[in-house]
């Protein structure tokens, strides 16, 4: 056991260290049928048609908004890997600003995942729907909800049970937290 808690391992995954004692995901052996549904849901969503730079910017969104830094990391790595640039990555946050070099159909998608991710205190207002409508017919539209609240649920549970990153250069465990 380390100070910060305990190794586990949850089957096929890599080595993870736990911040919370007793919290292994492992024990919890009448969740893993509700993963694998989480996991095929999230295949879906990624091959829903929507081009991969939206699709990365959403669930990049999403994580920077729920703070899991773990899923933020690998969002980044995903990212790269489909060919965003360094300057998007890193003025995501402040996409709002019409100076950043964001799409009208991306701005409509990151605003819909930041209502949608911060209901409690946003909503989807009127002018946010109508946003997303002008961008994203009602299919796609049932599309990006899913892939917001697929991010949302990964988020979450990554969060729940405490995924660290691991040393230098690693993510967390793709395989129990949706890092696709």
């Amino acid at each position: 056991m380390s100070k910060t808690g305990i190794e586990c391992r949850r089957p096929g995954d890599r080595r993870m260290r736990i911040m919370q004692q007793g919290f292994d995901f492992q024990t919890a052996e009448s969740a893993f049928d509700a993963v694998n549904a989480i996991r095929t849901l999230e295949e879906a969503v990624k091959n829903c048609g929507f081009e991969q730079s939206l699709i990365v910017l959403v669930k990049m969104r999403a994580s920077q908004i729920n703070g899991c830094a773990c899923r933020i990391h690998s969002h980044i790595r995903n990212a790269r890997l489909h060919g965003e640039t360094e300057e998007r990555l890193r003025v995501l946050h402040a996409w709002r600003d019409p100076a950043m070099p964001f799409r009208a159909r991306e701005c409509a998608a990151l605003a819909w995942t930041e209502a949608l991710t911060v209901l409690s205190t946003t909503h989807v207002t009127d002018a946010i729907h109508q946003q997303a409508r002008e961008q994203f017919d009602r299919d796609e539209l049932a599309k990006l909800t899913l892939l917001v609240g697929t991010t949302i649920l990964w988020d979450r549970l990554a969060i729940g049970f405490r995924s660290v990153l691991h040393a230098a250069g690693e993510t967390c465990s793709d395989a129990s937290t949706g890092c696709t």
